[in-house]
């Protein structure tokens, strides 16, 4: 009886990704499991040579840079019957026409939240020992400060407020576990028992951004969460505490959030912003209370080969004819990122 034939897999994302996702060890794995010219990387599929390659495809492996999997799309590769994708979310790359295909959908976002909760640590431990400010005057005055200015410093019984128990959210709470912090977190669909077990305290949004000294933002940016922290609920924040979001800018009233620190009142730890980039004039980029970064607490330079084995993985599995491990479901789509 003869071998099943491999399916046939497609890359299409912005090439730039491609030798990252996958270097050698990691191509050579999925040339053994499935058909693909790894030269033919697709970004547009109105392309003739790209559109050859769809019309055969059983697999599409993607990233950033896709195109938007449409109706149209979808037309043109009649085979078509799994997305692996190689980045976070796939909100903005499956259309509704993929759901109703039944195609299967998997993403690599478990391995892009490990780099996103890693920087977010950082952050908190570098925020409680007052770094970014101390450094700034530090460069001024070239002089320690007196003990009367490190008497706040630390971070022992330090307060952390994780809103989202998300993918990033529950990394976060597992590497926060060693040090000495009291850890409240806000989710809606988490229970205290739940909360408990992930090592934080359940509280409402409210109460948690009244008790924290420093607040992490980690939810979904869906319509429920669009400027979830309002002028109102930032001014629940404590004279002095710290908001950091490595989420998205959406779910902060930008306007409100500049005041705050503008007065000084409140310090910021921003890898995501709105608009994005912020406009050259924002204040943002000189105040010593706000540490601004180009999105860049996710998966970049060699962390991307991370993303690539998932992929990879998710990939044998298919050829395998088991489950996939990191599979979207579209009854999780209205509260996931």
């Amino acid at each position: 009886m003869p071998s099943p034939q491999p399916p046939r897999a497609v890359f299409a994302m912005d090439p730039v990704h491609l030798p990252l996702l996958f270097p050698p060890p990691l191509m050579t794995r999925l040339s053994e499991a499935a058909g693909l010219d790894p030269a033919l990387v697709v970004q547009d599929f109105t392309d003739p040579v790209a559109a050859d390659a769809l019309a055969r495809a059983d697999v599409l492996i993607t990233g950033w840079g896709c195109p938007r999997l449409d109706a149209g799309v979808l037309s043109a590769a009649p085979r078509l019957r799994t997305v692996l994708h190689a980045a976070g979310s796939v909100r903005s790359l499956v259309g509704d026409a993929v759901w109703e295909r039944g195609i299967t959908v998997s993403s690599a976002v478990t391995g892009n939240a490990l780099p996103v909760a890693e920087y977010t640590l950082a952050m908190i431990l570098l925020c409680g020992k007052e770094a970014f400010e101390h450094r700034e005057r530090f460069r001024v005055t070239h002089a320690y400060p007196p003990p009367p200015e490190t008497a706040a410093m630390g971070n022992v019984g330090r307060r952390v407020g994780v809103i989202g128990a998300s993918r990033v959210g529950r990394r976060l709470l597992e590497l926060l576990r060693p040090f000495d912090f009291t850890v409240l977190l806000h989710d809606p669909y988490v229970s205290p028992a739940e909360a408990a077990a992930l090592g934080a305290e359940l509280l409402s949004l409210d109460d948690l951004l009244r008790h924290s000294d420093i607040v992490s933002l980690h939810a979904p940016d869906i319509p429920d969460t669009y400027r979830m922290l309002d002028r109102a609920r930032l001014g629940l924040i404590r004279d002095g505490g710290v908001l950091i979001n490595t989420s998205r800018g959406a779910l902060v009233d930008p306007d409100a959030l500049t005041d705050e620190v503008v007065s000084g009142r409140l310090r910021a730890v921003l890898d995501v912003t709105e608009p994005e980039p912020l406009p050259a004039g924002s204040p943002l980029y000189r105040l010593p209370n706000v540490f601004l970064t180009p999105h860049i607490a996710g998966s970049l330079g060699n962390e991307l080969e991370r993303l690539g084995r998932i992929v990879v993985e998710e990939l044998e599995r298919v050829v395998a004819g088991v489950g996939l491990e990191h599979e979207v479901r579209y009854a999780d789509m209205a509260r996931v990122a």
